[in-house]
């Protein structure tokens, strides 16, 4: 009798955790297909880890003309996170003595001695206050032109006064730490990082095995489109990566994945807070706020005003140590690809949304946000 009765207190428990699943994807649904059909989204990965727990949620196809369901190994562009890769290599170089952020950028790239960024601190370079700007100029296509211009740059305002995202700013991060591993960043990247961290289906330059993993992207006039190759692209915004790896990329910022020390170290730098810009704490590409903060205040931070304008930056003396009760976030876009990366260490929860095709910033972290919500404890 009473192994009957445990049999069947097992039987119970076991379908109400099915009752529970079926109901957190039923209410990610009612998140994500409404989205998908208002911006039109061909296909959508989701990830979701809490605890250590990792759900998946698939939507739609990787590509209208193979018509491939996207899983959790479809590779997307995911634009701007990957900034907070090259700030976690570059991290990780200081930790190895090759690199020290309070070093202008000067030091390790020598073409720019007795320039400009004689006073512009590989710091400045990744928290967005050195005053580059955002894209580089018409006209610059190559390298040797791009160091032309940056020879002949000036900042409007001295370095650490203003906070303006920049794709040229975390490039030269990536060049001078590149530069200072005696290795092309792509290299370093794919060889050092990507592999430390058991990130095996992520890569700048995606491998002839892995192209059809590979979505396709679509602008917002719905035309089939991939990123294209620039000057700093693999530094900036070059990543491809599918959910299950972007997830356990989360989960390695929580400290709910192992990594090698030294990696782990790396990664807990790229929290510290160095800037208050606007409503959020500035850290080494990664943008914190405390837990919990409202939508709004989420949504307001990451709207176009905040990236394509210039905003006062107040430097946190003596820097602010990595916080475990915040929310890190961080978007990332290219011309056919969308992404937004959330998580928040305290309560070991970690959301990544990933789609191709190009939509609203605050879209992307209302879904988020909604989607948390949807889970058990909520958000």
């Amino acid at each position: 009798m009473l192994k009957f009765m445990g049999a069947a207190m097992l039987c119970i428990t076991a379908v109400s955790a099915a009752q529970a699943a079926a109901l957190e994807k039923t209410r990610v649904d009612q998140v994500i297909e409404p989205l998908m059909k208002e911006y039109q989204i061909p296909g959508m990965a989701v990830a979701v880890s809490i605890d250590g727990k990792t759900t998946f949620y698939n939507y739609g196809v990787s590509s209208k003309e193979t018509r491939l369901p996207i899983d959790q190994n479809t590779l997307f562009e995911i634009g701007s996170l990957s900034k907070t890769f090259t700030a976690t290599l570059a991290s990780w170089a200081q930790l190895q003595g090759k690199i020290a952020f309070d070093d202008p950028a000067s030091r390790y790239i020598s073409e720019l001695k007795g320039t400009a960024f004689d006073k512009v601190s590989l710091l400045n370079l990744a928290t967005h206050t050195s005053g580059l700007p955002l894209f580089e100029p018409d006209g610059v296509k190559t390298d040797a032109q791009l160091m032309s211009w940056f020879k002949e740059w000036q900042p409007a305002q001295p370095a650490g006064t203003q906070r303006i995202y920049s794709n040229m700013g975390i490039g030269l991060l990536g060049l001078a730490t590149a530069n200072s591993l005696k290795q092309p960043f792509t290299e370093a990247m794919q060889k050092r990082l990507l592999p430390a961290f058991g990130m095996h289906n992520s890569f700048v330059q995606v491998p002839a095995n892995k192209m059809a993993n590979y979505a396709m992207g679509y602008n917002k006039q719905d035309k089939p489109v991939r990123v294209n190759p620039g000057v700093l692209d693999a530094e900036a915004y070059g990543l491809k990566s599918s959910s299950a790896d972007l997830i356990r990329y989360l989960d390695i910022n929580m400290n709910v994945q192992s990594v090698e020390a030294q990696w782990h170290k790396a990664v807990e730098a790229t929290h510290t807070g160095y800037y208050h810009v606007s409503g959020f704490t500035q850290d080494m590409m990664w943008e914190s706020y405390p837990y919990p903060t409202p939508l709004n205040t989420l949504l307001e931070n990451n709207s176009s005003k905040i990236i394509y304008d210039g905003h006062p930056a107040s430097a946190i003396l003596p820097p602010q140590a990595p916080m475990q009760n915040a929310i890190y976030n961080k978007t990332g876009s290219t011309s056919g690809f969308s992404t937004y990366a959330l998580f928040v260490p305290a309560r070991k929860m970690a959301i990544i949304i990933l789609a191709n095709k190009s939509y609203p910033n605050e879209a992307r972290v209302k879904a988020a946000y909604d989607v948390l919500n949807a889970q058990k404890g909520g958000f």
